[in-house]
């Protein structure tokens, strides 16, 4: 935009030579060298950030958090857990109305979303003490102010190292399906570690599997939330992408959406059941708890399901369906869609009439989410052995 540009190269003759004097470019070995530098750095930092992920995710088997895992039954516990979950990341990513994005790249940007949850379990830990010992609002004042920004944000942090960048993420709506790919990662984890600490608490009992079962379907209601939240986020990481000038604020607006959702989530879900069942006795505090769930998550869940109806709505009238009639008045098959390179027309392989390569990176510090400040906090309930909240 001419408003973010110098004086001099706003004024300046186009045939001008401002280099170093008001713009710059890649000319010299020098800089090069610089620009190889800096590529070198950002990938030390993306490679310190996902090793200090593992090794603590490693600690949490050691010390026994998820000690439990490896059973047979723990384990199917879990998968079961994250059921409803997944289902919901599967349908974001078939109502992606551009092209399917790969399983390598979610797969991905799942295996991250696992690794980046520790992030979340270190520094509630060291949070939570602070927020306990004030009155009556303390709690509601961590969710908020600790618990789901940070969490959030280590979310976003998965999508943001891995497939932002690829030619794969090619359109808005993307972002809403790597950031659900994140979300059922930390779910999954999250899970993991709710099942197997009950699971180990209760090994002295005589039906500890039986514990750890109970624990499990009440999980199954939680990811979801985790799903929803991130799904949100990411697409306003993907808008982010697509409109450099304003991709910092745009990245703090969908954070703070997810993030207000979930800790009023966190916040209400231990409230609303309580009181339901203590003004309808008669009514299970279990199938109050379901409830609540079902209905919250189904208002932000529709929510979600009507921004990504307004972005295909809008694909389908603006890119997609132009560039099909363009194709069939001029008799061309399928193939013959995308013209050639040096006819300056758009090629039908970019849903948002942009080549996956042209103009979609940007600078790291540009969404505010370098790779070194991907820390992050998780949910805490008082009555959890876990680290963790929903």
């Amino acid at each position: 935009m001419d408003e973010q540009r110098d004086p001099v190269a706003r004024s300046a003759d186009e045939s001008t030579d401002l280099y170093e004097v008001s713009t710059w470019e890649r000319r010299s070995r020098f800089d090069g060298f610089a620009t190889r530098v800096y590529a070198g750095i950002v990938r030390t930092t993306h490679t310190v950030v996902v090793l200090l992920a593992l090794l603590i995710l490693v600690a949490q088997f050691a010390l026994g958090g998820l000690a439990a895992i490896t059973d047979p039954w723990i384990g199917a516990f879990v998968l079961l857990s994250v059921v409803p979950a997944f289902g919901i990341v599967a349908y974001i990513w078939y109502a992606d109305v551009t092209s399917s994005e790969p399983l390598s790249l979610l797969v991905g940007t799942f295996m991250l979303g696992i690794l980046f949850a520790g992030f979340a379990a270190v520094l509630n830990s060291l949070a939570q003490p602070l927020f306990q010992s004030v009155p009556l609002v303390g709690m509601v004042l961590f969710f908020y102010v600790v618990v789901a920004p940070v969490e959030e944000t280590v979310k976003m942090l998965a999508v943001r190292l891995y497939p932002f960048r690829r030619p794969q993420f090619d359109a808005v709506v993307d972002g809403a399906v790597y950031g659900a790919a994140a979300g059922l990662g930390f779910a999954t984890i999250e899970n993991a570690i709710y099942i197997s600490q009950e699971f180990l608490a209760s090994s002295t009992t005589p039906q500890p599997f039986v514990e750890a079962g109970r624990t499990a379907v009440f999980r199954l209601f939680a990811g979801p939330g985790h799903v929803i939240y991130s799904a949100f986020a990411g697409y306003y990481l993907g808008l982010a992408k697509f409109n450099q000038e304003n991709a910092g604020p745009i990245v703090v607006k969908g954070l703070l959406i997810a993030a207000f959702i979930h800790a009023t989530y966190n916040s209400l879900v231990g409230v609303v059941p309580a009181v339901v069942t203590g003004l309808f006795p008669s009514i299970p505090a279990t199938a109050a708890f379901v409830a609540f769930v079902l209905v919250y998550d189904g208002i932000f869940g529709y929510l979600l399901y009507r921004k990504i109806a307004r972005y295909r709505n809008a694909y389908e009238k603006f890119a997609a369906a132009p560039t099909a009639d363009a194709a069939g008045a001029a008799g061309l098959d399928d193939s013959a869609v995308g013209v050639e390179a040096d006819s300056g027309a758009e090629s039908a392989d970019s849903p948002v009439g942009r080549d996956a390569d042209s103009g979609t990176e940007f600078d790291d510090s540009a969404l505010g989410l370098d790779a070194d400040s991907g820390t992050g906090s998780d949910d805490a309930d008082d009555d959890s052995r876990s680290r963790f909240d929903d």
